[in-house]
């Protein structure tokens, strides 16, 4: 078997490894198609993503860096939309990449300060999006099966493009 070096450099700060709930997983779910092959970029097999997709039948294809596949040098020779929970200290990064695909995604990100940024401002004014919010803070996990003790100081919201054609959609 081959060896793969992470190159921590590159590598999202530990500080992004924080897992989504089974609640925040599934409002989406109602919108993406059976028929789509789904990339889940950010995701290992202990990946709620992952795990419900699966158990609902979508085909799902997961990758991780840490698994040798990093999202900026890594894609899958098929699939038609990405759904997942990316680090949220590199979102700049992931927002150009994923909006230079031109296809379907849905990703789960912290709302604070989504268009501070210059290049997000610019990423969103050019392209198609749409924020899905859940009702409510999702209540992230640090570990799987294991809930944190507070709803984090963040509203989170799926990010998305292709799915819907309002710009906001509110999810109870």
């Amino acid at each position: 078997m081959k060896e793969h070096k992470i190159d921590f450099a590159k590598r999202p700060s530990k500080s992004d490894e924080w897992y989504t709930p089974i609640e925040a997983v599934t409002p989406i779910l109602k919108y993406i198609d059976k028929g789509l092959k789904v990339w889940c970029p950010f995701d290992t097999e202990d990946s709620l993503f992952y795990k419900e997709l699966k158990r609902r039948g979508y085909n799902v294809i997961i990758s991780h860096i840490e698994d040798g596949k990093d999202f900026f040098e890594y894609e899958p020779d098929e699939w038609d939309i990405i759904v997942s929970n990316p680090p949220y200290s590199i979102r700049n990064k992931i927002l150009e990449k994923i909006f230079s695909f031109n296809k379907p995604f849905a990703l789960l990100m912290n709302t604070n300060g989504l268009f501070d940024s210059k290049i997000r401002w610019e990423l969103f004014n050019k392209n198609d999006f749409t924020l899905f919010y859940l009702k409510g803070r999702v209540n992230y996990m640090q570990e799987y099966g294991k809930q944190g003790k507070s709803s984090p100081p963040f509203q989170s919201a799926y990010i998305c493009s292709k799915l819907f054609k309002e710009k906001i959609v509110f999810q109870d």
